[in-house]
This record gives C-alpha cells, sequence and structure tokens, in this order.
C-alpha cells in the first residue's frame, strides 16, 4: 500500500485528497443542513441540501489551486508564507459571500442585515478552512520536493556506477603534470578533480597536486563526459572518484571524494551534470 502511494505523483495525491474532502465535508454539512431545516419546520429535500452544501464547498476548490500555484512560485520559505498570509483575506472575504449567497439562495432570507450575519458566522470557519488548505499545500510541495531531490540521487547515483564501468573500458591515458620542477605523467582516472587557477589548471590525484598549462576548457574537450562533470565554473570532477554524494537543505550536493575531499555543486550545475550524464548513459547503454 505504502509503495503504490509512493509510486502516485504528488499532484495526483492533492486531487485526490481534495476530492475525499470535499465529498465529506458536503455529506456531513449536508446532513446538518437538513437536520437544521426540520428544526425550523421547513425540511428540504436531502438531494436538495447535498446540492447546496456542494457548492458551498466546492467554492474552496480554487483555492487549493491558488496556495499550491502560490507555493510552487514562491517556495515554502518566507515569500511562500507571506503570499499566502497576504492571500487570505481575499478569499475568506470571497468565500463567506459565496457561502452567505448560497445559504439565502436555498435556505430563505435575503436582506442585508441577514447577508452579513451569514458573512461573520462563517468567517471563524473559512479561515480555518484556509488555514487547513494551507498546511495541506506546504506538506504537499514539500513531498514534491523531496522526491525530486530523491530522484535527482538516483539518477546521481546511476551516473557514478556508470561512470566506474566507463573508466576501465578505454585503454589509460596520461596527463603530464608539473611538480615543483620535475614534470610526472599521471594516470587520468587517477585525477580527482581539476581546478582553474589562472593560466594553469591545478590537478588533484591520490592527494598530491600539480600544474598544467592550459585552460580548463581546454583540459573538459579531452574528458570523457561520462567520467568527468563540470561542477563549477572553475571545477571539473571525476565521478568515478567520488565515494559519497549528500543532497544538501538548498539543493545543492557534496561530493566526498575518494581522498576524502569534499566538493560541493550548485544546483544550476547539479542540473547540467544530470542532464549532461543522462546523456552520456544513454550513449553508454546504445554501444
Amino acid at each position: 500500500m505504502t509503495a503504490w502511494i509512493e509510486r502516485l505523483g504528488t499532484a495526483t495525491l492533492v486531487r485526490i485528497f481534495a476530492a475525499y474532502s470535499w465529498a465529506a465535508s458536503t455529506v456531513c454539512a449536508a446532513w446538518f443542513a437538513r437536520r437544521f431545516s426540520v428544526e425550523r419546520g421547513a425540511a428540504l429535500e436531502p438531494a436538495l441540501c447535498l446540492i447546496w452544501q456542494g457548492l458551498v464547498f466546492g467554492a474552496w476548490l480554487p483555492a487549493g489551486g491558488l496556495v499550491w500555484l502560490l507555493l510552487k512560485r514562491f517556495g515554502t520559505t518566507g515569500r511562500g508564507l507571506a503570499a499566502l498570509t497576504l492571500a487570505m483575506p481575499p478569499v475568506v472575504l470571497l468565500e463567506v459571500a459565496a457561502g452567505a449567497s448560497l445559504d439565502i439562495v436555498f435556505a430563505g432570507g435575503g436582506d442585508f442585515a441577514d447577508f452579513a450575519g451569514r458573512m461573520v458566522s462563517k468567517a471563524p470557519v473559512a479561515i480555518l478552512l484556509w488555514t487547513a488548505i494551507c498546511a495541506v499545500g506546504l506538506a504537499a510541495v514539500q513531498r514534491d520536493r523531496a522526491l525530486g531531490a530523491r530522484r535527482r540521487a538516483d539518477m546521481l547515483q546511476s551516473a557514478l556506477v556508470q561512470a566506474r564501468r566507463a573508466v576501465s573500458a578505454p585503454g589509460p591515458e596520461r596527463l603530464l603534470v608539473t611538480t615543483g620542477r620535475r614534470r610526472a605523467p599521471v594516470m587520468l582516472h587517477e585525477v580527482e578533480w581539476f581546478a582553474s587557477a589562472g593560466n594553469y589548471v591545478v590537478v588533484h590525484w591520490q592527494e598530491r597536486e600539480g600544474l598544467v598549462r592550459t585552460s580548463l576548457k581546454a583540459i573538459e574537450a579531452t574528458l570523457d563526459p561520462a567520467v568527468f562533470a563540470r561542477t563549477h565554473r572553475s571545477t571539473i570532477v571525476n565521478l568515478a572518484c567520488v565515494n559519497d554524494a549528500q543532497s544538501l537543505s538548498d539543493g545543492s550536493w557534496r561530493l566526498t571524494m575518494a581522498s576524502g575531499g569534499e566538493i560541493v555543486v550548485s544546483r544550476a550545475f547539479r542540473d547540467e551534470i544530470l542532464t549532461r550524464l543522462g546523456r552520456s548513459a544513454l550513449r553508454l547503454h546504445v554501444s
């Protein structure tokens, strides 16, 4: 059961929950409306009560869509909460006005005092419903983000496996690196990462480092995109040397290299890595 729920998209779950909430609220409110009408001596038909309350609570469905749009646009941080707070007064006013109008249509009444009184009596429940919808929206957006982070983490782990496999496929390649006053050949698969340093590129391998007089762009053009990926405008990482990858709260990644070094990948380069590695993995699979 849990696995089946996890496979459903967040938007689908929200729609199912909205439909259930609307149906349950409609039935319960219709029962109370029918009982109230009987006590007043003007019994309404059950079907009429269901239509009445269905319209009352159906008017809240657009409010749920508004909450979802605001949270997707502004997020769940301070901006998102501020947007929900600012939207509350006009939404609540519209909802209580719609509810009071429907009450008068189905239950009678009609003067201004009666209309205003119904609006005031409905305001506390309307505020409560808005708060509940916001809470559900916040939970839904957080779930959507968590699922997205999990998918990206799975894609990265798959890419790391592909990178380790790709390392052993071609023949050994060497890079001449200057260390002090001498130049030493370094196997490409031993390089953990490259870092730009002016007119040079710093090569990190086996807890050592050296220099190559070239640009990072020139180095990148010679590397296998299934193994090496740019994690910053001045850094290229050997994915086969990544021991661990963790998602951070801001959506970035922290890569722990075989030597114990740590490299942070921003969200922009994270998406670029997934896109690039997705194409590389596909090319490897086809070949």
